[in-house]
């Protein structure tokens, strides 16, 4: 894709700069009530004779983190179609589809929109998508409408939906050009002006709309990606920019490349971060009901399975050989605290499952406590008519009485009662 080179002024303010190469992605929350009829797979976006299909791009990836991210010929999960809008500065590429279903939801996916942005526009456009008090109105309307886009397609998910975030996630892509100093490295060393461009893009706001403690502003960049000496990406919660550290020459430069891979494998890391987020979230919701249910022991095998399963498809730490993408990964996960959360769920299935445990070991305990107060008392009196040779109707009576004597006070004693007890607490909760 071709991008034309553009000039801008010196200035550190980020509102009025114009870069050379300027993206914006758009990730949403829809509901795919059936497989499009789009093309399958990701956008295959070319560079020369570079394309970056999904064949190419499982190359980068474990298997098992393709398959979430690109699906299988058997099983597609991901299709595509080119489009061409311009709606003010920003015009649109392409639209994905990306199916992300739980054991809830099976219809849930995500829409990615790609863009590029004309003019002095980036941050404001950012604004604007992030709803700040301040921005201009929300930029996909009329033709960008995502509604209007994804109709008889798709539809969005709103804020009340679950596992629906706010507002859209971007991701942002800027490079400077000679005059941006704000941007460059000097002497090979970065300012903090550019960290301070960095996170404006990726948190869609300027120091107004969400001024920080002076002594916070060490930590806003701390899961800041250093891709190389060339750029730089930074992760937040609901949102994520690439920055460029050395004047862009246009065509032909670098760049080229980073903007390739900016929408593709570097995105894709954040995609899977987003399913692993809403597939922790699921997992969450569910541990806080497991007690809903009187059947207790199902309850929590089934959790246990699912658990189980998330963790052999989705749950990665490690995509691919190739560093960035992981550092990308595990900056989203720590946004979210998903390493964190996961281990709690981890945790807590296994507090459940010994309290499965517990319980049908007193259940098992209380059974065997039962046959030896029934059995006891019966076994032994029969026994003493039998050493005796005594067939006398009468004795095996007056035996029998003597049992259900014995019996009944063995039930009253310290351990009798706690076999009770047992019968009473399996009775409560219900056969499994």
């Amino acid at each position: 894709m071709a991008f034309r080179r553009r000039h801008a002024r010196v200035t550190t303010e980020l509102r009025s700069v114009t870069g050379v190469r300027q993206a914006i992605t758009v990730v949403l929350p829809v509901r795919l009530p059936a497989p499009p009829s789009w093309d399958e797979g990701p956008i295959p976006f070319e560079l020369g004779s570079r394309r970056a299909d999904a064949q190419t791009r499982q190359t980068y990836f474990t298997p098992a983190a393709a398959r979430v991210l690109y699906g299988t010929p058997e099983r597609p999960c991901r299709w595509y179609r080119f489009v061409q809008l311009t709606h003010g500065p920003l015009h649109l590429h392409g639209l994905e589809l990306l199916r992300t279903a739980t054991d809830r939801s099976h219809r849930h996916a995500l829409a990615i929109l790609h863009f590029t942005v004309e003019g002095p526009a980036l941050l404001e456009t950012l604004r604007a998508l992030g709803h700040r008090h301040t921005a201009g109105d929300d930029p996909l309307t009329g033709p960008l409408d995502p509604e209007a886009l994804l109709s008889g397609v798709a539809e969005l998910r709103t804020a009340e939906s679950p596992f629906a975030i706010a507002r859209p996630y971007t991701v942002a892509f800027l490079t400077p050009g000679p005059a941006h100093t704000a941007a460059l490295r000097h002497d090979g060393r970065l300012s903090d002006t550019a960290d301070s461009w960095l996170w404006q893009l990726a948190s869609r706001s300027t120091d107004a709309d969400f001024p920080s403690a002076p002594e916070h502003l060490p930590s806003r960049t701390d899961h800041t990606v250093r891709i190389s000496a060339d750029w730089s990406a930074l992760v937040l919660r609901h949102g994520a920019a690439f920055l460029g550290h050395r004047p862009d020459q246009g065509d032909g430069d670098f760049y080229d490349f980073a903007a390739l891979h900016h929408r593709t494998i570097y995105l894709d890391a954040i995609l899977l971060g987003t399913v692993q987020r809403d597939h922790i979230d699921e997992l969450t919701d569910a541990l806080s009901g497991v007690f809903d249910d009187p059947n207790l022991g199902p309850r929590v095998a089934a959790l246990e399975q699912r658990i189980a399963g998330f963790r052999s498809t989705y749950w990665r730490q490690h995509l691919t050989a190739h560093g960035p993408a992981n550092e990308l990964l595990l900056a989203f996960q720590a946004q979210y605290r998903l390493a964190d959360r996961f281990a709690e769920i981890l945790g807590e299935a296994a507090d459940y499952s010994r309290l499965v445990q517990t319980q049908d070991s007193q259940q098992i305990a209380g059974a065997l406590g039962v046959l030896t107060i029934l059995g006891l008392p019966l076994s032994t009196a029969l026994g003493i008519l039998q050493v005796l040779d005594d067939h006398d109707p009468g004795h095996l009576l007056l035996a029998l009485g003597a049992a259900a004597l014995a019996t009944a006070v063995a039930f009253t004693s310290r351990y009798g009662r706690l076999v009770l007890a047992s019968l009473r607490d399996r009775v409560r909760s219900g056969p499994d």
